[in-house]
């Protein structure tokens, strides 16, 4: 019986988000013949852990599904037998990238990752605890049913299992790698307020995402498309493709990759930066790896604590170092673009030197590309005024520190990459304390 990973990552209360997502993993073992590994990685503060705990504690017990719901003190245990046990010499780096003092969207999905490879799933499918499924009919509507149709498939025997084929006939021997699909509701990233405000500000800012010497039609583009996922139309019926899945079309609260992908090549453990677990998503198109884009959106919303003060200020801080991280990540890009088949081996399975070198071939790039995306930031939130003004004094104290931010943390990311094969074998073996659902 194959095993697979539904995990959620949290640093807040999601209780209702956590029923529901076991819920999913019940789901999948009743009517996919998998034994599910319900990971949950749990960052929020001792009262909202325990009250996780006691949801998880109050489900139904279900054959063939078994929770794992670790606070950061069991994650960071586990990490340091594995790195350990992988006797690298950079011990102590590594054990701070995977589970960073700040936030870190890429990191959390990298534990995600290697405790997945501890437990021998075959794939690892994410749900984030910021988001709630479409109902069809009064029932829920599960993205796993896609993911567990076609992942990990040979393209040509996952065809028959999808709506339409838009893949080249000569992938059709690779394995199916990724599957997703987006989000309905509110914007993926908060800054629906700054449109609000000012449609002109918001072109400005967003349009930053693209680099500089992009046409402005481009980046119009770019904008229109930008964290908006699916819309807002809701789920009415079934529609999947075999393609090569646009990274556009897709987010990280709503996919699933085969082990294949992951257990070669890791996420950015960038912190405080929105965006740095997408790099995956990016990697399995431009190697031409096939993958599946579905239509069973989930629906996002914002929880109450981006809207204080503390959580406001944090949030558009994370916006920034996104848009700071282009400097770097796009030549990367384009350089994947460029290489094909070659990021990957005979197994069809990504090589991570080629990635690590790629990462740090962008090392050396003029910051000032950079400079002037905080000059144009600082002019934007000083026009908006009231509450982003104060991000702007913000931006500027720390000038120089976001700066050589952006770039250490593609320092970090090829740093890790180089040494994750060496880390998932370690893990293999490494036992993940759970309890039977």
């Amino acid at each position: 019986m194959d095993t697979i990973c539904l995990t959620l990552p949290t640093n807040r209360a999601c209780s209702t988000t956590l029923a529901a997502v076991a819920e999913e993993a019940a789901h999948a073992a009743r009517h996919h013949g998998v034994a599910v590994r319900l990971l949950v990685l749990d960052s929020s503060d001792e009262h909202t852990f325990a009250e996780h705990a006691r949801v998880l504690a109050s489900l139904p017990r279900v054959a063939q599904v078994t929770a794992h719901h670790l606070d950061e003190t069991r994650q960071r245990d586990l990490l340091r037998r594995i790195i350990d046990t992988a006797g690298v010499p950079d011990a102590g780096p590594l054990l701070d990238l995977m589970l960073p003092e700040g936030v870190s969207y890429g990191a959390c999905t990298n534990r995600a990752f290697l405790f997945a490879a501890a437990l021998g799933c075959r794939s690892v499918h994410r749900r984030d605890s910021d988001s709630r499924y479409q109902l069809l009919d009064g029932r829920p509507v599960y993205p796993v049913d896609h993911e567990l149709a076609s992942l990990g498939k040979r393209a040509a025997d996952a065809a028959a299992g999808v709506s339409q084929t838009r893949l080249d006939p000569s992938l059709s021997g690779r394995p199916v790698s990724m599957v997703g699909s987006s989000f309905i509701g509110e914007l993926s990233v908060d800054i629906g307020e700054i449109r609000d405000l000012d449609e002109a500000v918001y072109q400005e800012v967003v349009g930053l995402w693209a680099p500089l010497d992009w046409p402005e039609e481009a980046k119009r583009e770019l904008v229109a498309q930008s964290f908006t996922g699916a819309g807002t139309t809701p789920f009415t019926e079934d529609h999947s493709t075999l393609t090569l899945v646009d990274p556009m079309r897709v987010d990280m609260c709503n996919i699933a990759f085969h082990r294949g992908v992951y257990e070669h090549v890791p996420l950015s453990p960038a912190t405080d930066t929105i965006g740095s677990d997408y790099f995956l998503i990016h990697l399995v198109h431009d190697a031409r790896l096939p993958g599946v884009l579905h239509n069973r959106t989930i629906e996002n919303y914002y929880t109450g604590e981006r809207r204080t003060p503390a959580g406001f200020l944090a949030y558009q801080t994370r916006f920034v170092k996104f848009l700071l991280s282009m400097l770097y990540l796009h030549p990367v890009y384009d350089a994947m673009k460029a290489a094909g088949d070659a990021l990957l081996d005979d197994r069809h399975t990504p090589r991570p030197d080629v990635v690590a070198g790629l990462l740090r071939g962008s090392l050396d790039l003029d910051t000032a590309d950079n400079e002037a995306r905080l000059d144009v930031l600082d002019v934007s939130y000083r026009k908006l005024g009231g509450k982003y003004a104060h991000v702007a004094d913000l931006l500027a104290r720390r000038r120089r520190d976001l700066l050589s931010e952006a770039r250490r943390d593609i320092a970090d990311f090829a740093l890790l990459t180089e040494r994750w094969e060496t880390l998932v074998r370690a893990s293999r073996g490494v036992d993940v304390p759970g309890t039977r659902g």
